[in-house]
C-alpha cells in the first residue's frame, strides 16, 4: 500500500464524544439469540443509536471475519482458531445457541451503514500485525461513517501512524503487572506504562476501567493529551463515573440509555 502523504485525518477525536459504545455489539450473553459480534447484536445497537466496538480477526485466505477470542471454543464449541479458517468455514460455525454465525466484517459495516460510530479492534495473531491492519484498511476505504481502529498490539498502532496517519488510531492495554496474558516480564512493563506511546503516538487510550489510575495511562491523557476510553462497563455506576470522567463508555450487559 502507498503510504499516504497527508495528515488530514478522516474522523477526530470529538466525532465519538457522547455516544455509548456497546461491547461487542448489543448483546444478550452467549446463549442468547443475539451472541456477542453476531450481526444481531450489532443489528440491536443501531436501533438502540449506541455506537459500537467490534473485534476483527484475518482469515487464512486473506478475508476478515468479526469474532473476539482467536480460539473458536468459546463462541463456536469448536476445536482451532479463527486463523485457520477460510471464508466459506464461516456459515458452519454457530455462535453460542443461536442461529447467528460469525460474521464477515464486509457484513458488519453493512449492518451499521455509517449510522453510528465504531471503535474497531484488530486481533492481531503471530507475525499478521501489517498484512491484518492493510487488509482493514483496505476494506474501510469503501466505508463512509466515522471509525477508528485500536489494537493490544503496539505494531498495529504503529503500522496505522507510519502508513495511515489519517485514520484515528488507538492503544488497548491494562495493567499486566497484574495478568501477564503470556507476557514475559518486560512487555508486562512495557505494556502497562504504555511505553511505546512515544513511538505510536496514539491518538486515544483504551485502559482497563478498573486499573485506569495507572501513572502510565494518567501521563499520557493528562500530559501527553490523549483522549481516554473506558472498558469494559457493567454497571450504571461505572458508566456514569467513566462519563463524568470524559472517558468514551465501553458498556457491556446494561442499557445505558436507562441511566
Amino acid at each position: 500500500m502507498r503510504k499516504k502523504k497527508t495528515e488530514q485525518r478522516k474522523w477526530s477525536v470529538e466525532d465519538f464524544d457522547g455516544w455509548f459504545f456497546a461491547h461487542r455489539g448489543y448483546h444478550g450473553g452467549k446463549d442468547s439469540q443475539a451472541p456477542e459480534n453476531s450481526l444481531a447484536a450489532f443489528s440491536r445497537a443501531v436501533e438502540k443509536g449506541f455506537g459500537a466496538e467490534l473485534d476483527v480477526h484475518l482469515l487464512r485466505d486473506g478475508h476478515l471475519a468479526v469474532l473476539h477470542d482467536s480460539s473458536l471454543k468459546r463462541m463456536c464449541g469448536k476445536k482451532g482458531t479463527i486463523e485457520d479458517l477460510s471464508l466459506p468455514d464461516l456459515g458452519s460455525c454457530q455462535l453460542g445457541k443461536s442461529d447467528q454465525t460469525i460474521p464477515t466484517f464486509e457484513q458488519v459495516l453493512e449492518v451499521f451503514g455509517g449510522k453510528t460510530p465504531l471503535i474497531i479492534e484488530l486481533k492481531s495473531v503471530g507475525n499478521n500485525a501489517a498484512s491484518l491492519t492493510e487488509k482493514v484498511c483496505q476494506v474501510l476505504d469503501g466505508y463512509d461513517g466515522v471509525f477508528c481502529i485500536e489494537s493490544f498490539d503496539p505494531k498495529v498502532v504503529y503500522w496505522l501512524k507510519k502508513h495511515r496517519p489519517d485514520i484515528l488510531r488507538g492503544q488497548l492495554a491494562m495493567d499486566y503487572m497484574k495478568s501477564r496474558s503470556g507476557l514475559n516480564a518486560a512487555q508486562a512493563v512495557i505494556g502497562t506504562w504504555l511505553l511505546t506511546d512515544f513511538l505510536t503516538r496514539p491518538d486515544f487510550i483504551a485502559y482497563r476501567f478498573s486499573e485506569r489510575r495507572n501513572l502510565g495511562n494518567r501521563f499520557a491523557l493528562k500530559f501527553m493529551k490523549r483522549r481516554g476510553a473506558a472498558w469494559t462497563l457493567r454497571t450504571p455506576e461505572d458508566l456514569k463515573q467513566a462519563v463524568e470522567e470524559g472517558l468514551w463508555p465501553i458498556f457491556e450487559n446494561f442499557d445505558p440509555g436507562n441511566v
